[in-house]
């Protein structure tokens, strides 16, 4: 349960003047310290300097986080990149504008940006620098950072993460993917794209853990045909004996949490970050994790929400749902993409939650058929009696927005009755979720 505003003001907020300095210690007073820029830090320093709040932003690299720098931006640019060398070119000048853009919002009167490290001095004491600030109510929003395997060979030139694959000037002939989860994936079908010889390698039985089970492979399947390799089901034991130009360790990521988070008091470990409750406060009141670092959900618009949910309590804004009504969707930008809200059968049955699944296919869409893009499956599931959604897995061109309306629709409370008598747009691709709900 999320606890109630801790100081009471016309919004729960007593303000302060930035930059009061405390002569005994040089320390600095403010509203709100935030300790990263990425989406979680940035939007919460949006809207906690929109609504009069004085906030101090730390951030040691480029603002924008992963997401922006080293994720999924510059990735969505290869995808709509004709060429590999165009991809290289085009995809700094769109991190470049973004950035630009962050920081201008960066830039509110009410915000102060610190271009260094951040640490705990205390639960509510922040030293960055040669400046140190206290605040009522601090953010963490540090992110994460690529989780390796201690694999023989894993100290090689040849052997980068997602960001050192971004870095590569020349198309690789041969890419080795270690790890089928959603950036392995991703990187398989653009390098394929770009003309690599692409082997994915995989210890689980099946691709992408977070998709329904039927709905990955399918997608794999199909993969398969376009002239990816899988190896599923494989240990790899070492890097030495792969025949590859350069070998992507897609095997996840890690909260990224520092030492000096014991000075502050609140619960975390190295592998799943920092604990919190339902409305992102760590165990020390005022404290609070988004993002990445508390290890909930590895998503920009997740750590987004998060922030404006913590940015509301601070204020004292009632909000009209509680965080843990609200679902939040997924997308895989594979080629076809794939997209997720809700849980999927296999996770439906070992809860023994009773449900009906809905079936739906591209191929039998006219949007589709006439763009050429009929190879996908939507699946929905509700409650039995066309009662209400609960959740909705699928693959296929522009899957993203599908699943983006059945989120909104779960979000309501919108049972598979209702979404039967919900007018869809003729032709389009939406009439998929239509036709599962009709089925």
């Amino acid at each position: 349960m999320c606890w109630p505003p801790s100081t009471p003001s016309s919004h729960g907020v007593s303000f302060s003047q930035n930059n009061n300095v405390d002569d005994r210690n040089m320390t600095e007073s403010t509203d709100l310290i935030i300790m990263g820029a990425g989406p979680g830090g940035y939007h919460a320093a949006e809207r906690a300097a929109r609504n009069g709040l004085k906030v101090v932003v730390f951030e040691q690299e480029n603002v924008g986080g992963t997401c922006l720098n080293v994720g999924c931006i510059p990735t969505k640019t290869y995808v709509h990149s004709a060429t590999f060398q165009e991809a290289v070119v085009r995809q700094r000048e769109v991190v470049e504008q973004l950035r630009m853009g962050v920081k201008t919002i960066l830039s509110h009167p009410n915000i102060t940006l610190i271009r260094t490290r951040a640490t705990f001095v205390d639960a509510h004491t922040v030293q960055g620098g040669d400046r140190m600030f206290t605040a009522p109510h601090v953010i963490i929003a540090t992110g994460s950072s690529s989780k390796l395997l201690p694999l023989e060979g894993a100290d090689h030139p040849r052997v980068v993460d997602s960001t050192g694959l971004l870095r590569l000037e020349q198309l690789p002939a041969k890419l080795c993917i270690i790890g089928a989860g959603v950036i392995g994936m991703e990187f398989a079908c653009l390098f394929q794209r770009f003309g690599s010889k692409v082997t994915v390698i995989e210890y689980l039985k099946e691709c992408l853990p977070m998709l329904d089970a039927d709905i990955a492979k399918r997608l794999r399947k199909l993969l398969e045909k376009r002239g990816i390799e899988f190896r599923m089901k494989t240990a790899v034991q070492s890097l030495n004996d792969i025949d590859a130009d350069v070998i992507l360790m897609a095997t996840g990521r890690k909260p990224n949490v520092q030492a000096d988070f014991q000075n502050a008091g609140f619960a975390y470990d190295e592998r799943n970050g920092i604990s919190v409750d339902d409305c992102y406060q760590t165990t020390v009141p005022g404290v609070y994790a988004i993002g990445d670092v508390n290890g909930r959900q590895m998503l920009a618009h997740a750590a987004e929400m998060q922030a404006r949910i913590v940015v509301d309590k601070i204020l004292g804004i009632s909000s009209a749902s509680t965080p843990s009504c609200v679902p939040v969707p997924a997308a895989i930008f594979t080629h076809p993409e794939a997209a997720c809200v809700g849980p999927d059968e296999d996770q439906l049955k070992a809860a023994g939650t009773p449900y009906e699944c809905r079936k739906a296919f591209y191929r039998a869409n006219g949007k589709a058929l006439a763009m050429g893009q009929t190879e996908g499956m939507l699946k929905l599931f509700s409650e039995p009696g066309a009662g209400p959604i609960l959740g909705c897995h699928a693959y296929g061109a522009h899957s993203a927005f599908l699943v983006q309306e059945a989120s909104v629709l779960i979000s309501m409370g919108v049972t598979v009755q209702q979404l039967r008598q919900m007018v869809h747009i003729h032709p389009t691709l939406s009439e998929i979720l239509l036709a599962a709900a009709e089925t």
